[in-house]
């Protein structure tokens, strides 16, 4: 098979630059001639690699204001991301983490996914997202249609990658089908150690959002009298914000920069939910900054308990005053989280992810030939 073949590279949606968007330039990094398809997307979104690329998106692009209200489409996705059209591509790659690994390519046409989790909003987390009771017993009826798609699409894929052991756990149980874990990276010249002395204030950073159990950190942290640090925006800030008394300082967005101060600066990362993956403790660890976690999800594949951090196995305010203290008492030697982080690379994802396509296509492989300095 030639090297120049045509690589379709599918993402559910183009709005923000987040975590699943840096996976996505990293993977067009492999693939520079990919043309990307897409549900939507919002021109200002398009940081890096993604906007060098064609980009063609599904009719839903063409709603006035979707970028206002997309959550509530979750309905018409399917047959939007059905809709593209794949034809003549014989290599198709999606990132997905709700209905791009449902799109439908041409017979004989090889498709592997990068799988960011199953959508949690129709699965195990819809209580999280749509709280409140009667709109979430409306929601029922559709949302066990989505589920039933969702599991018939995953057949369409013929390999599937994913972030962390626990996401393939869960890719495992909804899809029954076996994923390779790659995980994701982490800016790790961004995000460094600073000389002198680690501050007096513990952090957080995140969505304020229900899920993320932000309030644990806060109470916890009002109890026994530690300062904290909280960034980040959301809905529950205002709860939030009630929760917390002189010792929590809700600081808001942060720049990369100032934010990457903030991780180097901190005593520890207080991490209270459970993610999928969570590249935040990355970036704290990067800067060799320790990390106190609820131990379960993704960050069991980062976090080393007692060498990078703590684990906590009770996710409550008086579990995260039980690890905050444990913590205190803990000898982590300078130098040693930092050396965990370096382990989540770009380079190291960007060899990983090829490896998992080309061990995947054999044995027609090679399907593509590049060429990357820095890869492993």
């Amino acid at each position: 098979m030639p090297t120049e073949i045509k690589v379709a590279v599918i993402h559910d949606w183009l709005v923000k630059h987040r975590g699943g968007e840096k996976v996505l330039d990293a993977i067009l990094e492999l693939y520079p001639s990919a043309d990307v398809f897409t549900l939507f997307s919002d021109p200002d979104s398009f940081q890096g690699r993604v906007g060098k690329h064609k980009i063609t998106n599904s009719w839903l692009h063409r709603w006035p204001g979707i970028r206002k209200y997309y959550r509530a489409l979750l309905p018409l996705m399917p047959l939007a991301a059905e809709s593209l059209d794949l034809t003549g591509y014989p290599l198709v790659i999606s990132t997905s983490h709700c209905v791009a690994k449902g799109v439908l390519t041409d017979p004989g046409a090889r498709h592997f996914t990068f799988c960011h989790t199953p959508a949690r909003y129709a699965w195990d987390r819809a209580p999280d997202y749509i709280r409140n009771p009667i709109l979430r017993a409306l929601a029922a009826p559709m949302l066990s249609r989505f589920r039933e798609w969702d599991v018939i699409s995953s057949q369409r894929v013929e390999a599937f990658s994913t972030n962390s052991h626990w996401v393939a756990s869960r890719v495992r149980h909804y899809y029954r089908r076996e994923a390779v874990v790659v995980p994701p990276f982490a800016d790790l010249d961004l995000y460094r150690p600073i000389a002198g002395e680690k501050g007096d204030y513990y952090l957080v950073v995140s969505a304020l959002v229900p899920y993320k159990k932000i309030e644990l950190a806060i109470e916890a942290c009002e109890i026994i009298k530690r300062k904290l640090f909280v960034v980040g925006t959301g809905p529950e800030e205002r709860r939030l914000r009630r929760r917390g008394g002189a010792h929590t300082t809700f600081l808001g967005y942060q720049s990369d920069q100032s934010l990457a101060d903030l991780y180097a600066g901190a005593r520890a990362l207080l991490f209270p939910g459970v993610e999928d993956f969570g590249i935040v403790p990355i970036e704290a660890m990067a800067c060799d900054t320790p990390v106190i976690a609820y131990g379960k999800g993704g960050v069991l594949d980062t976090v080393v308990d007692g060498k990078t951090g703590l684990f906590f196995r009770e996710q409550s305010v008086n579990g995260m005053e039980k690890a905050i203290r444990a913590f205190e008492a803990l000898q982590i030697p300078p130098g040693a989280c930092r050396e965990q982080a370096l382990n989540f690379s770009r380079s190291r994802f960007l060899e990983s992810f090829r490896r998992f396509v080309d061990s995947a296509v054999t044995p027609i492989a090679p399907l593509h030939a590049i060429s990357h300095e820095n890869t492993l």
